[in-house]
């Protein structure tokens, strides 16, 4: 899973507990250790001052809040990748929708009954508390944990997170009313996110499919098929994790009109020239890592405390906002189309994922090269060795060796080719140019085998994607043909999210 940080400090959160973390920032791209992630302070602006742009603007705040709880839930759930992108857009939304409300074109996603305010009433303190509002309560919902948090952002903003209005010509009320509106919208979506769907046990995002694996951890009878894999739990035992949330291909998407509507065609299959070709390609390129390759692999897929992709794509938008000097429309805008790309990209990955049901590379190579000597990376302790193909491993630690889903198509892939696209669509260009510092190793090998600091370049938003993708193959988690189908859908479901935003911005 991947994800950065870009948070300051702020006296008013110091209560929250340091921790040490891993993660990697975006803004400014440098490496971040040592506290949990925070939200910036300070009050509404007034009238008189000049409209805040980049990270001052409240959106860009708001969503760094949102980015803090969505690390935090990490930490207490492990990583949800589809979970993730459902809040995150669903946040974006709530927001978007109580900002409409006060744009001369713009219409709403699920806020129903509230009339667009009059032009008078266009002033950046009124979308400031609107869109406040509704940050605060879909937040709230969703991220119950860090209530506190959110409380506390909101009384430093000068806001009384305790006023429930509903007066649908005031600012207060229309971002309640558009926090509820969203959080009814959505509650029977699919997602089961209270655990209540037929089939259900009760328990938040269980799956109610019933999905069963056709191989069991310890015998891989059908291999072209997805089959579970041992972890380490981290306490000298071991665990196989059950498929992530094998029921997304039932979640509403936001634009796609069906999960369905841009199935990728199959996979090739184990004994084609294609699949031959692909997984031995991936084991050269896993035996022959440059520092470069694994720094990426590592950027990409990121420690513990991951914000995942959508959430990974988020803060790629926020590096935008403050290149190009965003206001808080801008940002409302473009944050709007980032997210909601990002989550239809994750329905549609999913629904190809549960209906191809198809092998990693993990049970790949162990049936190519099962006793034959080839070269790979065996532990932190021993590095890159050779062994028996059977004893093949991704470029991972232990505690997570390979994601627990099927492979094709790769969810980075999907996500990076959506949200790299919408954001092109949105600025009119393929620039990025963006850099970060990257220790080689140091999310996966032992410090004495480190690499020295590298600078790696991202140009363009599609290179950028691409270096997404590639990443996965290169870790030892997708072959090419999931990684290019990947990509391919990604940038599918932007062109039709795009449309979507067209119609909601008045274009």
């Amino acid at each position: 899973m991947s994800g950065f940080s870009v948070f300051t400090e702020n006296s008013l959160l110091k209560q929250l507990a340091m921790c040490r973390i891993i993660t990697l920032v975006l803004i400014g791209f440098t490496v971040l250790t040592g506290c949990k992630y925070k939200s910036d302070s300070g009050a509404l602006q007034s009238e008189a001052q000049t409209e805040p742009r980049g990270a001052g603007n409240l959106a860009y705040r708001w969503a760094k809040v949102a980015l803090a709880a969505t690390a935090n839930n990490t930490d207490l759930f492990k990583p949800r990748p589809t979970v993730t992108s459902r809040y995150l857009a669903l946040i974006h939304i709530a927001a978007f929708d109580a900002w409409s409300r006060y744009d001369a074109s713009a219409v709403p996603v699920y806020l129903t009954g509230v009339e667009r305010r009059p032009a008078e009433d266009y002033s950046l303190k009124n979308k400031e508390t609107a869109i406040s509002y509704a940050f605060y309560h879909v937040m709230r919902e969703y991220y119950y944990t860090d209530s506190t948090m959110f409380l506390d952002f909101m009384v430093s903003l000068g806001l009384d997170p305790n006023n429930t209005s509903i007066d649908p010509a005031s600012p207060i009320g229309i971002g309640n009313l558009a926090a509820r509106a969203v959080i009814e919208a959505r509650r029977k979506d699919g997602s089961n996110q209270y655990g209540d769907e037929p089939g259900s046990n009760g328990e938040p995002y269980f799956d109610y499919t019933n999905y069963q694996p056709v191989n069991t951890p310890d015998k891989c009878a059908y291999v072209d098929r997805w089959q579970p894999k041992y972890f380490a739990d981290g306490k000298g035992g071991r665990f196989a994790p059950s498929c992530l949330t094998p029921h997304w291909p039932k979640v509403k998407p936001i634009a796609l009109k069906t999960p369905d509507q841009l199935r990728p065609p199959p996979p090739p299959k184990v004994g084609s020239e294609q699949m031959d070709q692909e997984v031995k390609e991936l084991v050269d390129m896993q035996a022959n890592l440059t520092y470069e390759q694994k720094a990426l692999v590592e950027f990409m897929r990121d420690g513990p405390r991951s914000v995942q992709q959508a959430g990974h794509w988020l803060i790629f938008a926020q590096y935008i906002s403050v290149r190009d000097s965003h206001n808080l429309d801008e940002d409302i805008k473009m944050y709007f189309l980032n997210q909601c790309a990002a989550m239809d990209a994750f329905i549609a990955a999913w629904e190809a994922k549960m209906y191809y049901d198809n092998a990693r590379p993990y049970a790949l190579v162990h049936h190519y090269y099962k006793d034959k000597i080839i070269k790979g990376w065996a532990s932190p302790e021993k590095g890159t060795v050779k062994m028996k193909g059977k004893e093949w491993r991704p470029y991972s630690p232990d505690t997570f060796l390979c994601p627990p889903f099927p492979a094709y198509v790769s969810g980075h892939s999907c996500v990076s080719g959506a949200c790299s696209r919408a954001l092109q669509l949105y600025t009119g260009s393929d620039m990025f140019g963006q850099e970060v510092k990257l220790v080689p190793g140091a999310l996966t090998e032992l410090p004495e085998n480190f690499g020295d600091t590298i600078t790696m370049k991202f140009p363009t938003l599609t290179q950028t994607a691409e270096m997404a993708g590639i990443s996965r193959v290169l870790g030892g988690y997708h072959v090419q043909a999931d990684n290019i189908a990947g990509l391919e859908l990604g940038r599918n479901v932007a062109q039709v999210v795009w449309e979507m935003y067209k119609k909601h911005v008045g274009m």
